[in-house]
């Protein structure tokens, strides 16, 4: 029997985590600022990282980095959480058609990703995240600010000043999905935080849109797994 294995991905404003135990997954997530959560073993935790490191050791033999994954046409420099996302979708991801996939990470960044259905990575897009484009709006204008509730406003147009930050933010989000996005030739995958919020903007038919909040945390779990022949 596999015993519990801990996952950490350190992201830019948030920690995820991971504990796997008897072949079910737990997904959970803190600030940077907040204590390890309990029962956490710092020794044997798995991990990768696309953001600044929190105060505590974390051991460098236990990291997963973009490197050590299997998947074709993968730059270095591609950031882990991405190639994370695409092994977990085409380990998970039923493609009967072969089609490619495309996954929609809404983050602090909302990083769009394509590969086809032999896992080759084709490129991909990066766009300033949700809560990075009302908090730039804050910062860099004197009346903006970000609003207290996060809500997807009715009105395509709106005289109130909170609606119509978030109607346009959420559209050049969206807008960009909705234009890179072939339902006849793609998958759409979406994850990340803000992901089961924003996909209920997109206007898109059919069925090849899938949202799975943890991808990337499924991916760590998976590869580790197949990295140690436990799958």
């Amino acid at each position: 029997m596999i015993s519990d294995i801990d996952f950490l991905l350190v992201g830019n404003s948030r920690l995820h985590w991971a504990i796997y135990s008897k072949n079910k997954s737990k997904f959970f997530h803190t600030k940077k600022e907040d204590k390890i959560p309990e029962n956490i073993d710092l020794d044997k935790l798995i991990w990768s990282s696309v953001g600044k490191l929190p105060n505590f050791l974390l051991k460098e033999e236990n990291e997963i980095k973009t490197k050590d994954i299997q998947l074709a046409n993968l730059p270095d420099f591609f950031g882990v959480d991405r190639a994370l996302a695409c092994f977990a979708s085409l380990n998970t991801i039923e493609n009967p058609y072969k089609k490619d996939l495309i996954i929609a990470d809404f983050g602090t960044i909302l990083s769009i990703t394509k590969l086809n259905s032999n896992g080759s990575i084709l490129g991909g897009q990066l766009i300033p995240g949700f809560l990075t484009q009302l908090k730039s709006m804050e910062q860099n204008t004197k009346n903006l600010k970000v609003p207290k509730k996060y809500y997807i406003p009715n009105k395509d147009f709106s005289l109130n000043t909170e609606e119509a930050s978030l109607k346009g933010v959420i559209n050049s989000l969206t807008g960009v999905i909705n234009s890179s996005f072939n339902p006849l030739k793609d998958i759409l995958i979406t994850c990340g935080g803000d992901s089961q919020f924003l996909t209920k903007s997109l206007k898109i038919k059919g069925k090849n849109i899938i949202n799975a909040p943890n991808l990337v945390m499924e991916g760590m779990i998976i590869h580790h797994l197949a990295m140690k022949k436990l799958l």
